[in-house]
């Protein structure tokens, strides 16, 4: 195959003609079913070096396919093998009625996890595991594209735990911190569920709005308070439908191998995965613009402790701030933040970029700060 880049086409209305060579060449098709385009493919065109990624092929362009060409047929899963975009919270949750709750049993979130527990999280069944791997490249080559809008250090997380309530004041917080650094420029990103990753992406969509406004959108979420609470995902749409957003974004990227924590609506973006390992790694590694993290248990500890490791090698060419949000918690209870400056003092970890505040002002200057 050659190194040309490859074009993605995913409507019969994009479908491209021949270059100067006569051939059709250097294209990813998903899902084109080429028997609605009768005319186009009794053009006879020459075709060389595509993808075809589940489509359906009359018999007679089937002939005119070079060897140079790839099929990969559907493989009957209910979810995209294919996909050439990230997911909308709208998507995920198609099919569910807020003035229905129990329709959440229903929607294509559910459904695709309800198949991924049945199959097992370390299914072997080759289609399952090839369909696996092929959605979750998709999402990573779509989150590619999206990512290339925005410069180097734009991208910040914040990572926190899924058990923080709605009512709870940190909570407040991080949303107050997400609002000013998306009205500041930043892209927003978080691991895309409940607690304070939806509170993440409850900021960047307030972004651009008074704080007025986003005392009214706490005071719509707080009587459904954690993901567990009928409400929950009713409260949020509600919030959206309130305020509707069409300026500002930010991405999320759950794992359906934590299904059980449904993925907030409040993300614009959603590069949701089956693969644990390669979301927690691709997350840390895109917030090039820092990370906040707020009080959460043993996946955060994780997370902080591998983004040490990336900062201190500077796996991505740079060493971006580590901020800590919780004096008694990162301090004292979980003293990760002493830690990390003894490790530096002696040497063990170098170039880290270490912040622990209370004060969500120093958290956004911190971060803003950063230039690279």
């Amino acid at each position: 195959m050659s190194s040309h880049p490859y074009r993605e086409i995913d409507s019969v209305s994009a479908l491209p003609g021949p270059d100067g060579s006569g051939f059709i060449s250097h294209y990813v098709f998903q899902y084109i079913d080429f028997n609605q385009v009768p005319q186009y493919v009794a053009a006879g065109h020459k075709w060389k070096d595509c993808f075809f990624f589940g489509c359906t092929i009359p018999e007679e362009m089937q002939g005119l396919l070079g060897t140079t060409c790839l099929q990969f047929p559907r493989l009957g899963l209910p979810y995209s093998t294919f996909r050439g975009k990230l997911y909308t919270g709208e998507e995920l949750y198609k099919g569910f009625d807020p003035e229905e709750p129990s329709t959440f049993e229903s929607c294509l979130d559910t459904v695709i996890y309800n198949h991924y527990t049945e199959m097992g999280k370390q299914c072997n069944e080759i289609r399952e595991t090839l369909g696996r791997a092929l959605h979750d490249r998709g999402i990573e080559d779509a989150m590619s594209v999206f990512l290339s809008h925005y410069g180097e250090t734009q991208v910040v997380a914040i990572m926190g735990g899924h058990a923080l309530k709605r009512t709870d004041a940190d909570y407040r917080k991080v949303a107050f911190i997400s609002k000013t650094l998306t009205e500041k420029g930043k892209l927003m990103a978080s691991g895309g569920g409940p607690g304070a990753m939806e509170a993440t992406h409850l900021g960047a969509w307030m972004a651009g709005r008074s704080e007025e406004e986003l005392l009214d959108a706490f005071s719509m979420l707080e009587p459904s308070p954690t993901f567990r609470d009928e409400g929950w995902l009713s409260s949020a749409f509600a919030v959206k439908k309130k305020y509707p957003q069409t300026r500002y974004r930010s991405l999320g990227i759950p794992t359906w191998f934590y299904g059980h924590e449904p993925a907030t609506p409040f993300a614009t973006d959603i590069a949701k995965y089956f693969q644990n390992s390669m979301r927690e790694d691709i997350l840390l590694t895109i917030a090039k613009g820092g990370i906040i993290y707020s009080p959460g248990s043993a996946g955060t500890l994780q997370e902080i402790f591998q983004d040490a490791a990336q900062n201190h090698y500077k796996t991505v060419g740079l060493s971006s701030p580590m901020v800590f949000l919780g004096k008694e918690f990162f301090g004292k209870e979980v003293p990760v933040y002493p830690m990390l400056e003894t490790l530096m003092a002696n040497g063990r970890y170098q170039n880290l970029l270490l912040t622990l505040t209370d004060e969500q002002e120093e958290a956004v200057s911190a971060i803003l700060s950063f230039k690279g």
